[in-house]
Protein backbone atom coordinates (compact mmCIF):
# COMPACT_ATOMS: atom_id res chain seq x y z
CA UNK A 1 0.00 0.00 0.00
CA UNK A 2 1.19 3.76 -0.87
CA UNK A 3 0.26 4.94 2.72
CA UNK A 4 1.22 4.48 6.01
CA UNK A 5 -2.06 5.66 8.10
CA UNK A 6 -5.28 6.77 6.77
CA UNK A 7 -7.09 9.73 8.47
CA UNK A 8 -10.87 9.58 8.38
CA UNK A 9 -13.01 12.18 8.69
CA UNK A 10 -16.69 11.62 10.93
CA UNK A 11 -19.61 12.88 9.65
CA UNK A 12 -20.88 11.82 6.60
CA UNK A 13 -17.79 9.16 6.61
CA UNK A 14 -18.06 7.06 9.20
CA UNK A 15 -21.61 7.98 10.65
CA UNK A 16 -24.62 8.81 7.98
CA UNK A 17 -24.77 12.21 10.42
CA UNK A 18 -25.15 14.92 7.79
CA UNK A 19 -29.18 14.83 6.42
CA UNK A 20 -29.53 14.83 10.47
CA UNK A 21 -27.37 18.17 10.93
CA UNK A 22 -29.01 19.86 8.20
CA UNK A 23 -32.53 19.31 9.71
CA UNK A 24 -31.50 20.72 13.11
CA UNK A 25 -29.81 23.83 11.19
CA UNK A 26 -32.86 24.64 9.72
CA UNK A 27 -34.70 24.55 12.72
CA UNK A 28 -32.29 26.31 14.79
CA UNK A 29 -32.22 28.59 11.78
CA UNK A 30 -36.09 28.99 12.69
CA UNK A 31 -35.66 30.15 16.03
CA UNK A 32 -34.01 33.51 15.37
CA UNK A 33 -36.60 34.44 12.24
CA UNK A 34 -34.07 33.15 9.52
CA UNK A 35 -36.06 30.72 6.97
CA UNK A 36 -33.70 27.90 5.25
CA UNK A 37 -34.03 25.43 2.91
CA UNK A 38 -32.90 21.89 3.85
CA UNK A 39 -31.08 21.93 0.63
CA UNK A 40 -28.92 25.14 1.23
CA UNK A 41 -28.15 23.73 5.01
CA UNK A 42 -26.67 20.66 3.47
CA UNK A 43 -24.53 22.00 0.60
CA UNK A 44 -23.42 25.02 2.56
CA UNK A 45 -23.37 24.20 6.00
CA UNK A 46 -21.78 20.61 5.89
CA UNK A 47 -18.21 20.62 6.75
CA UNK A 48 -18.10 23.50 8.07
CA UNK A 49 -17.40 25.13 11.58
CA UNK A 50 -20.33 25.50 14.01
CA UNK A 51 -18.68 28.71 14.94
CA UNK A 52 -18.95 29.95 10.90
CA UNK A 53 -22.30 28.72 10.73
CA UNK A 54 -23.61 31.18 13.43
CA UNK A 55 -21.64 33.99 12.18
CA UNK A 56 -23.59 33.16 9.02
CA UNK A 57 -27.00 32.96 10.25
CA UNK A 58 -26.18 35.89 12.41
CA UNK A 59 -25.38 38.02 9.66
CA UNK A 60 -28.18 36.75 7.66
CA UNK A 61 -30.81 37.13 10.28
CA UNK A 62 -29.26 40.76 11.64
CA UNK A 63 -29.64 39.79 15.17
CA UNK A 64 -27.76 38.54 17.90
CA UNK A 65 -27.68 34.81 18.25
CA UNK A 66 -28.98 33.60 22.06
CA UNK A 67 -26.57 33.10 24.54
CA UNK A 68 -27.42 29.28 24.84
CA UNK A 69 -28.02 28.43 20.86
CA UNK A 70 -25.14 25.89 21.18
CA UNK A 71 -26.72 24.19 23.98
CA UNK A 72 -29.57 23.82 22.39
CA UNK A 73 -27.80 22.79 18.72
CA UNK A 74 -25.98 20.21 20.68
CA UNK A 75 -29.00 18.94 22.67
CA UNK A 76 -31.27 18.89 19.34
CA UNK A 77 -28.52 16.87 17.29
CA UNK A 78 -27.60 14.32 19.85
CA UNK A 79 -31.44 13.49 20.48
CA UNK A 80 -31.62 13.27 16.87
CA UNK A 81 -28.58 11.14 16.31
CA UNK A 82 -30.18 8.70 19.29
CA UNK A 83 -32.80 8.85 17.19
CA UNK A 84 -32.01 8.26 13.70
CA UNK A 85 -27.99 7.96 13.41
CA UNK A 86 -26.54 5.03 11.66
CA UNK A 87 -22.84 4.10 10.47
CA UNK A 88 -22.31 4.93 6.77
CA UNK A 89 -22.94 1.72 4.81
CA UNK A 90 -20.14 -0.76 4.41
CA UNK A 91 -17.68 0.99 6.99
CA UNK A 92 -17.90 -1.91 9.61
CA UNK A 93 -16.62 -4.12 6.64
CA UNK A 94 -14.11 -1.90 5.75
CA UNK A 95 -12.26 -0.95 8.89
CA UNK A 96 -11.78 -4.59 9.87
CA UNK A 97 -10.09 -5.31 6.73
CA UNK A 98 -7.47 -2.15 7.56
CA UNK A 99 -3.78 -3.07 7.97
CA UNK A 100 -2.01 -0.09 8.58
CA UNK A 101 -2.98 2.68 11.41
CA UNK A 102 -5.75 4.67 11.15
CA UNK A 103 -7.51 7.45 12.95
CA UNK A 104 -10.26 9.92 13.00
CA UNK A 105 -10.20 13.59 12.99
CA UNK A 106 -13.28 15.58 13.10
CA UNK A 107 -14.46 19.19 13.40
CA UNK A 108 -16.98 18.55 16.52
CA UNK A 109 -16.47 18.16 19.83
CA UNK A 110 -14.62 15.20 21.04
CA UNK A 111 -18.50 14.21 23.02
CA UNK A 112 -19.81 14.17 19.89
CA UNK A 113 -17.75 11.61 18.41
CA UNK A 114 -17.45 9.42 20.89
CA UNK A 115 -21.22 9.43 21.24
CA UNK A 116 -21.69 8.81 17.70
CA UNK A 117 -18.93 6.08 16.81
CA UNK A 118 -20.60 4.69 19.94
CA UNK A 119 -24.06 4.87 18.72
CA UNK A 120 -23.21 3.23 15.34
CA UNK A 121 -20.88 0.20 17.01
CA UNK A 122 -18.07 1.89 15.97
CA UNK A 123 -16.28 2.71 18.64
CA UNK A 124 -14.19 -0.09 19.18
CA UNK A 125 -12.17 0.71 16.17
CA UNK A 126 -11.07 4.45 17.41
CA UNK A 127 -9.43 4.16 20.96
CA UNK A 128 -9.50 7.30 22.61
CA UNK A 129 -5.32 7.91 21.24
CA UNK A 130 -7.09 7.88 18.11
CA UNK A 131 -9.22 10.34 17.85
CA UNK A 132 -9.09 14.34 17.18
CA UNK A 133 -11.00 16.97 17.08
CA UNK A 134 -10.58 20.58 16.34
CA UNK A 135 -11.77 21.68 19.34
CA UNK A 136 -8.89 20.11 20.74
CA UNK A 137 -6.53 22.34 19.15
CA UNK A 138 -9.19 25.45 18.55
CA UNK A 139 -8.86 25.65 14.93
CA UNK A 140 -11.07 24.54 12.22
CA UNK A 141 -11.20 23.14 8.50
CA UNK A 142 -10.73 24.27 6.27
CA UNK A 143 -7.22 25.51 8.18
CA UNK A 144 -5.17 22.17 7.73
CA UNK A 145 -4.49 22.13 11.33
CA UNK A 146 -6.36 19.09 13.08
CA UNK A 147 -5.06 17.05 10.00
CA UNK A 148 -1.53 18.17 10.86
CA UNK A 149 -1.98 16.90 14.25
CA UNK A 150 -3.38 14.35 13.72
CA UNK A 151 -0.56 13.08 11.61
CA UNK A 152 1.91 14.45 14.02
CA UNK A 153 0.03 12.49 16.97
CA UNK A 154 -0.26 8.99 14.91
CA UNK A 155 4.10 9.50 14.08
CA UNK A 156 3.29 10.17 10.39
CA UNK A 157 4.37 13.07 7.73
CA UNK A 158 1.49 14.58 5.87
CA UNK A 159 3.14 12.71 2.42
CA UNK A 160 2.74 9.18 4.18
CA UNK A 161 -1.13 9.95 4.92
CA UNK A 162 -4.40 9.59 3.18
CA UNK A 163 -7.67 11.71 4.40
CA UNK A 164 -10.94 10.50 3.53
CA UNK A 165 -13.55 13.28 3.31
CA UNK A 166 -17.16 14.07 2.02
CA UNK A 167 -16.72 17.58 2.15
CA UNK A 168 -15.24 20.57 0.80
CA UNK A 169 -13.89 22.20 3.50
CA UNK A 170 -12.13 19.27 4.37
CA UNK A 171 -11.16 18.18 1.34
CA UNK A 172 -9.50 21.83 1.27
CA UNK A 173 -8.15 21.23 4.84
CA UNK A 174 -6.25 17.94 3.55
CA UNK A 175 -5.15 19.54 0.18
CA UNK A 176 -3.80 22.49 2.25
CA UNK A 177 -2.30 20.46 4.62
CA UNK A 178 0.08 18.23 1.58
CA UNK A 179 -2.34 15.35 2.35
CA UNK A 180 -3.74 13.03 -0.68
CA UNK A 181 -7.17 13.14 0.08
CA UNK A 182 -9.85 10.58 -1.52
CA UNK A 183 -13.45 12.21 -1.64
CA UNK A 184 -16.62 9.78 -0.44
CA UNK A 185 -19.77 11.74 -2.37
CA UNK A 186 -22.36 10.86 -4.35
CA UNK A 187 -23.29 12.32 -7.86
CA UNK A 188 -25.24 15.19 -6.38
CA UNK A 189 -22.52 15.72 -3.34
CA UNK A 190 -19.98 15.94 -6.53
CA UNK A 191 -21.46 18.78 -7.95
CA UNK A 192 -20.55 20.95 -4.90
CA UNK A 193 -16.74 19.83 -5.72
CA UNK A 194 -14.47 22.02 -8.24
CA UNK A 195 -11.02 19.81 -7.22
CA UNK A 196 -9.33 18.44 -10.20
CA UNK A 197 -7.14 15.61 -10.53
CA UNK A 198 -8.92 14.17 -6.70
CA UNK A 199 -10.06 10.68 -6.48
CA UNK A 200 -13.97 10.31 -5.36
CA UNK A 201 -15.85 7.28 -4.76
CA UNK A 202 -19.61 6.60 -4.26
CA UNK A 203 -19.36 3.23 -2.34
CA UNK A 204 -17.69 3.04 1.10
CA UNK A 205 -16.92 -0.99 0.00
CA UNK A 206 -14.67 0.53 -3.08
CA UNK A 207 -12.18 1.99 -0.38
CA UNK A 208 -9.94 -1.17 0.18
CA UNK A 209 -9.55 -1.42 -3.40
CA UNK A 210 -8.71 1.94 -4.11
CA UNK A 211 -5.86 2.09 -1.46
CA UNK A 212 -4.18 -0.76 -2.53
CA UNK A 213 -4.00 0.55 -5.77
Amino acid sequence: MKYKCIIFDCDGVLVDSETIAARVWVEMAKKIGLSISFEKAFNEFTGNSFISIVQYLSEKAKTEIPDDFEKQYRAKTYSAFQADLQPINGIHDVLKNITIPFCVASSGPREKINLNLTKVDLISFFPTDRIFSCYDIRKWKPDPAIYLYAAKQMGFRPEDCVVIEDSTYGAQAAIAGGFDVLIYADKDKKKNFNFEDQIFFDKMEMLNEILIH
